[in-house]
């Protein structure tokens, strides 16, 4: 197959749907020549080139530099246990590598969840506890949210069902009618292997009966009204740049990918500084962090980070009654949130100019999978970015802050996930998460308190468990090289003495990590306690100290299960708020490759606020926001949010006429 890539390719860009297609044909051939029936295709992503690869081929960028294209195939077949890990040269159209990985299970792809739902849907002993014990007899109304399973070992490849019952409607909210009992499906096997009933023998609790909704055409409290019409109109268009994933925007360069597990990535983030392009970040997504170097005109690329990511969400909760006890998912590696991206729409998920990016994924039988208007890039007025009144003659200066917004939404089963990634004109770049969706709820059994300590009752009989969501970013910085410095910096009071009479001062004390042990750390709000990447080789010019980036992350609590759980053990990497490791390409996943019926161990031996669920969050949850800043420090020779004129900034205005969101 001969494939063509269009103007303005570059190595970092996602599989085209004829490279997908490509890789399929290569494994499937290669399969049949081993003797493996009945493939699977978990996975087909671009295998990003090793680190040294990309640097030396953005350092020097052309045909003669670029790494080889390969495709990484993850597959499966129900002849083994475990998964086939499958590397294609897209140039030749071969499988390069071949390995099977023994006893892991891949994440959750769409087709497994639709399949696990069927499955249960289709099994007799499903069907009869639902008519003999909930009176259910419409098939249709049932709905089986598919999580992975994690708590205790089981062989085979499982997938836990929490059962629901609609009120009557297609579009009623199935979470006000939780049904109590879990079966438990074997893919590979295509049966349900195992049913649990919190209830024991007792008579089951009958299905929550009361409809409370949020679909706009059964909601049961009358729509608010006199809210004015808000548009956001640019009549001389956006002020970004974009050629293929290369976007620009006052003085920002950016380069993004899109993949199954990350969803988007940020790549080669870099700031024209002065005449040159000083790059900032050479990845950042959901799952890692890093900057890569370029050629920029006017001068070098100055790297911050090399790759920056989510690499990983934990959700565990805390019932400590069976089955619940296993209720946990790690987002990321069960279902990825590449695959549970879904397409933005204008005027609701995002408003104003906008510009998509559509994303290429695969299905179970190798077929690429497009899902248009993946990501969402849109600019934000935001308030002021600086002022300053001489009030001895009342002159005042002021510029209104403008934000470049990149931003994806997915869903995973009952949550949903915003990822937001704002640029901002003084240099700070942000990382927002916004969750929202439906809570995961369960009935209460006969006997069991409305009060339980560790769930909240949303509505009659029906409880919502408490849970903490704990995420992990990954940042690999590169602040002017590869090879930065390290620190946290607490801000101290220091004691009355000779030298300090007045006891009024205060300094900033940097502890240099060395050691991955060292750097193991914990924030500290009470010492305004922040983490710093610097680089010696690189000195400011007024202060001769090394340029420096900073890292500003909100104080969090930590994972709450006990030490010696299995969740500590696979969820190690949220026992700590920051951990400093040297690169490896292999290493990515703070919880491992594989994290479905994994027992821990791999990955990390990050971090987010617990969840204690409210009524107010039911039938659908507000957004809750969890984030973080990077920020220069002593990067720049001054403030480069100066820059912004203000004659262009005075013809802003809203206008309004726009599409109206339904």
């Amino acid at each position: 197959m001969l494939i063509v890539h269009a103007a303005g390719f570059h190595i970092l860009d996602p599989l085209t749907a004829e490279e997908i297609s490509s890789a399929a044909a290569a494994c499937k051939a290669h399969a049949a020549e081993q003797g493996v029936s009945s493939l699977r295709f978990n996975t087909i992503t671009l295998k990003e080139p090793a680190k040294k690869d990309l640097l030396a081929y953005d350092a020097n960028p052309g045909p003669e530099t670029a790494p080889p294209r390969e495709a990484f195939c993850i597959l499966q077949s129900p002849e083994l246990n475990g998964a086939i890990e499958a590397v294609v040269a897209l140039k030749t159209g071969a499988v390069a590598a071949w390995a099977v990985r023994e006893g892991v299970q891949p994440l959750a792809s769409p087709d497994d969840c639709f399949d696990a739902e069927a499955i249960v849907k289709a099994d007799p002993q499903v069907q009869a506890l639902l008519r003999d014990s909930y009176g259910v007899t419409d098939l249709d109304l049932v709905v089986c949210d598919p999580w992975s399973v994690h708590l205790p070992p089981m062989p085979g490849r499982l997938i836990q069902t929490f059962m629901y019952a609609r009120g009557g409607h297609k579009d009623d909210n199935a979470y006000a009618h939780p049904i109590d009992f879990l079966p438990i499906v074997d893919l590979n096997l295509k049966k349900v292997v195992r049913i649990d009933k919190p209830h024991k023998d007792a008579t089951p609790p009958k299905i929550p009966a009361i409809n409370i909704n949020y679909h706009k055409d059964l909601c049961e409290l009358p729509p608010r009204e006199g809210l004015k019409p808000l548009n956001i109109v640019q009549p001389e268009g956006a002020s970004w740049t974009v050629d293929g994933n290369l976007i620009q925007w006052q003085r920002w360069r950016v380069r993004i990918s899109f993949n199954y597990r990350e969803g988007l990535v940020l790549h080669s983030v870099g700031y024209e500084d002065g005449g040159r392009v000083r790059p900032i970040l050479h990845r950042f997504s959901l799952v890692e962090m890093a900057v890569p170097y370029g050629k920029a005109i006017g001068g070098r690329v100055r790297p911050i980070l090399h790759r920056f990511s989510l690499v990983e969400m934990a959700v565990p909760y805390g019932d400590p009654n069976e089955p619940f006890t296993r209720k946990c998912a790690f987002d990321v590696g069960d279902y990825g949130l590449g695959n549970c991206t879904s397409s933005l729409a204008l005027g609701c998920d995002c408003l104003g100019n906008i510009h998509y990016f559509d994303a290429m994924l695969n299905n179970s039988r190798g077929e690429p999978v497009s899902v248009p208007k993946a990501v969402c890039m849109h600019e934000e007025d935001y308030g002021m970015l600086w002022k300053h009144v001489e009030y001895r003659n009342g002159h005042s200066e002021v510029r209104r802050s403008r934000r470049l917004v990149l931003s994806f939404v997915c869903t995973v089963v009952n949550y949903e996930y915003a990822m937001y990634y704002y640029f901002y004109q003084d240099g700070t770049i942000g990382y927002d998460i916004k969750l929202t969706g439906e809570l995961s709820t369960n009935a209460l059994s006969p006997g069991e308190n409305g009060g339980s300590a560790f769930g909240t009752m949303v509505a009659h009989g029906v409880n919502a468990q408490y849970h903490q969501h704990l995420f992990s970013v990954r940042l690999d910085f590169a602040v002017d090289d590869p090879d930065g410095g390290k620190g946290l910096v607490d801000i101290e009071a220091l004691p009355e003495s000779e030298d300090n009479p007045a006891s009024n001062a205060f300094v900033t004390r940097e502890t240099p990590l060395v050691t991955e042990k060292q750097a193991q750390s914990l924030l500290d709000p009470l010492k305004g306690r922040y983490f710093k990447v610097s680089n010696p080789a690189s000195l400011h010019p007024v202060t001769g100290k090394p340029v420096a980036w900073k890292l500003m992350v909100p104080p969090c609590q930590l994972l709450l299960a006990g030490p010696r759980s299995a969740l500590a053990t696979k969820a190690a990497f949220a026992t700590k708020h920051v951990w400093v490791t040297p690169h490896s390409d292999a290493e990515r996943w703070p919880a491992g490759d594989y994290t479905i019926q994994a027992q821990g161990g791999e990955g990390l031996p990050s971090g987010p606020p617990p969840t204690a669920t409210a009524a107010q969050d039911f039938p659908v949850m507000p957004c809750e926001v969890v984030s973080f800043q990077l920020k220069p420090f002593c990067f720049f020779a001054g403030n480069p949010g100066v820059g912004p004129a203000r004659g262009a900034q005075r013809r802003q205005h809203a206008r309004q006429r726009q599409r109206r969101c339904r």
